[in-house]
């Protein structure tokens, strides 16, 4: 499984990054988690809103910062 957390490197993307780990750790699923801070990275992908959480290349949650246990729902699916 492939977790991207795109963001600027705010507050809340960070926490949003870290709530991503707790649920990989909770899930027992092996993923990779990725967090994204280029500017043109994002912009390539046509983010307008951050933070954003991808799971296998599917946008999850866009502008929210999600808790572990949301996330941890999104990788259960």
């Amino acid at each position: 499984m492939k977790i991207a957390v795109y963001g600027g490197g705010c507050a809340s993307c960070k926490k949003l990054y870290e709530n991503a780990k707790k649920a990989v750790e909770q899930s027992g699923v092996q993923a990779d988690i990725d967090y994204i801070t280029d500017m043109q990275i994002i912009m390539e992908k046509g983010f307008m809103t951050m933070p954003i959480l991808e799971i296998d290349g599917k946008v999850v949650f866009k502008g929210k910062v999600a808790t572990d246990k949301e996330i941890l729902a999104a990788i259960q699916k």
